[in-house]
């Protein structure tokens, strides 16, 4: 199967750069996978359109500030403009670096002293970073980290000197680290915005943007209806925007992102299947956690540990009922997952018509529903 095969036009400017000021004013496209028909609609109908027996499951992972801007050895820290980031003195050689994820388990060779953070990371510009040198962040270099190891996907193993509040220093100096295709720096109302309401489990450097559209309201309203919720956790890292380079889909690897699944949702999504309700997933990463847990016998199992399940077309869902989503990149893993789901042609269709009506598209974009 061709990457080339899940390609689409975008005009640019149908790529929100900010969020709508309600969350829940977006947009919501319908889509019935056993028609293809397509039904426009508001988010604010949302709890409507669901059956009142579906199991709702969200990812509650909470977005970090894991964008960092610093310098390297031999660097003059007080070069560093860190409240302007695309500052000429940054732009003249200085390092981004965007932490992906926590290194916690021994399997992942990691040499571990007391104190230290050990972290995976992207870093700009990346062919100059090599084993060995070190990082400096903030204005007075009050996180340090040496690099330790070089990843096969161009990533680096960051481990940081011991400090005494690891996180709120990363949260005092970082950014949000919004998409790449959100030409602008990020702001402090980026801090809340890029932020699900209901985000309790620090971990993502990318927000699981379909949970971006609920509100305190909105939840209310699941409620009242009598819709049953489910919490999972994903921490979203490389692998959910790591860009796909090979031409053929089935020789993308994925890369592993920490997943936790508690024993009350675990019961909880295990009782739906059992009495044929649907589970609706919010969320592309809510659909990876769910069907890699139940990849071998159905069920899905509380623990916790690191996901890595490719989605494209022809995988059979063992989970999944319906799902809520927003628009994914072109060659995108996650229009793969999409198109697994719903089939290649609809989904591309739905698409095309979210074009020609003008539909606003990923992060801080519109949503569709599929079922």
């Amino acid at each position: 199967m061709l990457v080339s095969a899940f390609d689409y036009r975008l005009p640019e400017e149908l790529i929100a750069q900010e969020p709508l000021a309600d969350r829940a004013g977006s947009r919501m496209l319908h889509l019935g996978r056993a028609t293809g028909a397509l039904e426009d609609s508001s988010f604010r109908e949302f709890p409507e359109v669901l059956r009142s027996d579906d199991l709702l499951v969200v990812n509650n992972t909470r977005v970090f500030a894991a964008r960092l801007f610093g310098r390297r050895s031999g660097e003059r820290s007080q070069a560093l403009s860190p409240r302007n980031p695309a500052s000429k003195d940054f732009l003249q050689g200085k390092v981004e670096v965007l932490l992906t994820e926590r290194l916690t388990d021994s399997a992942r060779n990691v040499k571990r002293e007391t104190g230290n953070e050990v972290w995976e990371a992207l870093v700009r510009p990346g062919r100059k970073i090599g084993v060995g040198e070190r990082l400096f962040f903030g204005e007075s270099d009050e996180l340090q980290a040496e690099v330790i190891a070089r990843g096969e996907f161009g990533e680096r193993t960051l481990r940081f000197e011991p400090v005494e509040d690891f996180f709120a220093i990363v949260e005092r100096v970082g950014h949000v680290p919004l998409p790449p295709y959100i030409a602008r720096q990020d702001r402090p109302g980026d801090r809340e915005r890029y932020q699900t309401v209901y985000a309790r489990q620090r971990g993502s450097v990318a927000a699981p943007t379909a949970g971006l559209h609920f509100t305190p309201e909105t939840l209310g309203r699941l409620r009242e209806r009598g819709i049953e919720t489910a919490e999972i956790t994903l921490h979203v890292g490389l692998g959910t925007f790591q860009p796909v380079h090979a031409e053929v889909v089935e020789e993308h690897k994925l890369h592993r992102e920490q997943y936790q699944i508690g024993e009350d949702a675990a019961a909880r999504i295990n009782a739906a299947l059992d009495d044929r309700r649907r589970v609706v997933a919010v969320g592309t990463t809510s659909v990876r956690t769910l069907e890699y847990s139940a990849r071998e016998d159905g069920r899905v199992h509380a623990g916790d540990g690191e996901a890595d399940l490719f989605i494209y077309p022809g995988f059979e869902f063992r989970v999944l009922g319906a799902l809520l989503t927003n628009f994914h990149l072109p060659r995108s893993t996650l229009l793969m997952l999409v198109s697994a789901f719903a089939g290649r042609a609809r989904v591309l269709q739905a698409y095309r018509h979210a074009v020609e009506q003008r539909y606003r598209f990923y992060s801080y974009g519109d949503c569709m529903f599929i079922e």
